[in-house]
């Protein structure tokens, strides 16, 4: 399968506009198209450049590009203002929305044979793999699935074919994908490209999908350096790929492992991140904060998360009230709610997250939320702080990215820890 693109590394910084140029020769490459469709993520991934790519996708295609499908997966509609704000520049009637519990075709069955072989014998029931209809049925001619590689909880690293079997999934295979890496165990798994729901992922993608015209656009996108020119977040793109195969998804992931995987010499005992509050709403997207840095956090340390946009914990209604309900407990009792309680074992992908969102016990989280009480956040088992007295202590526009010296305590800042992983090398497996 062609490889069109395969530039970065850890000093490139890829501009916009020879982000423009590289793709319009991309997409000369591939050729006239009549009908298009572009899988772009949501609002959740605004730091990936998929805004700009998509924008360029229109700015060549035209009217041939009749379909944008953002990738929400269980995450909520994007509202207006967000389409307005990451894709301007691209006709709002074109948005499509993609609903993960009714609108989706199962595509085909990867055996249970295969399944245990790919999770080293850890489960052994047949996968579905599902898409929604409108990848299957749309009668496209291209298919263009963007995003961003970053470490990623449930896969490793995020996109390539997540971004059609979760982004786009169904209910059932997303509730499987993400209860075997919660059973396999994030540390085994992220910052890795070869994982046992990558597996089965791109194993889908061989044995369903070699019909369609799908090719990947992926960036990898990390923190300027000093003396860089960013983005307004500080931000520079190190890399672009664009292919077919798995070629182009292995070569950005290798990339990110370098930008966005940070080892730390010292455990800290206290980090402290921040939720931008368009970006964060429930503990279902914050929670990045605790599955990227629990690797690297003192045992008996403390997470702190600065979290004013926080209205909720699930995305949707249903796995919000399984959250309030079981909460973020340990992982065996977590797994003993799956074994004795129907609702939970009905909705795996809330039970992996429900142990993605714990600490084992090992570290306290302190939740300082803009709009949840005391007794919710104390009542899913986190800690909770006031919000105005914490970013008093805790500054974020005074504090950078790395190690801060506040009223005499050492602590660790993490500005966005949806863009990376930090872990001590004593917890690398």
């Amino acid at each position: 399968m062609p490889t069109y693109l395969a530039l970065g590394s850890p000093t490139t910084v890829i501009t916009d506009a020879e982000m423009d140029l590289r793709l319009l020769a991309c997409f000369a490459q591939i050729g006239e198209r009549k009908k298009v469709l572009a899988i772009p993520p949501d609002f959740t991934r605004a730091n990936s450049r998929a805004g700009q790519i998509t924008r360029c996708v229109h700015d060549h295609y035209g009217a041939a590009l009749v379909d944008v499908l953002p990738a929400l997966g269980t995450h909520v509609p994007m509202p207006d203002w967000q389409i307005e704000r990451m894709y301007a520049g691209v006709p709002k009637e074109r948005f499509r929305i993609h609903d993960w519990r009714n609108d989706v075709v199962t595509v085909g069955e990867l055996p249970a044979s295969y399944v245990k072989a790919a999770t080293d014998g850890l489960y052994d029931k047949p996968w579905p793999a599902q898409l929604n209809r409108l990848i299957w049925e749309g009668g496209h001619d291209l298919i263009l699935s963007i995003g961003q590689v970053v470490p990623h909880e449930v896969v490793g690293l995020a996109n390539h074919t997540k971004n059609l079997f979760v982004g786009c999934g169904g209910k059932a295979g997303i509730d499987e994908s993400h209860f075997i890496g919660a059973c396999y165990g994030m540390e085994r798994m992220m910052g890795r490209a070869d994982t046992p729901v990558r597996r089965i992922l791109n194993e889908a993608l061989l044995r369903f999908c070699g019909h369609l015209d799908i090719v990947f656009v992926l960036t990898v996108v990390a923190p300027a350096k000093p003396g860089e020119i960013g983005d307004h977040a500080g931000l520079v793109t190190r890399g672009l790929f664009v292919g077919s195969g798995v070629e182009c998804f292995e070569q950005a992931a290798a990339l990110s492992v370098q930008v966005n995987f940070t080892v730390l010499d010292e455990e800290p005992e206290t980090v402290v991140a921040y939720l931008d509050p368009e970006e964060f709403h429930t503990t279902w997207l914050g929670n990045k904060a605790i599955y990227r840095t629990r690797m690297a956090i003192k045992t008996g340390g403390e997470l702190i998360i600065l979290a004013p946009g926080l209205k909720g914990f699930g995305e949707d209604p249903g796995i919000d009230a399984l959250i309030r309900r079981y909460g973020y407990r340990t992982t065996p009792e977590i797994m003993g709610f799956v074994r004795d309680q129907p609702d939970l074992a009905d909705n795996l992908s809330a039970a992996a997250h429900l142990v993605h969102g714990s600490s084992e016990g090992r570290f306290r989280v302190t939740y300082c939320p803009g709009h949840l009480s005391r007794a919710e956040i104390e009542g899913v088992g986190y800690d909770w702080a006031d919000l105005t007295t914490m970013r008093q202590r805790y500054d974020p526009a005074k504090l950078k990215d790395g190690w801060n010296q506040v009223d005499g305590r050492r602590l660790f800042y993490i500005s966005n820890p949806a863009l990376g992983l930090w872990a001590h090398p004593s917890r690398i497996t």
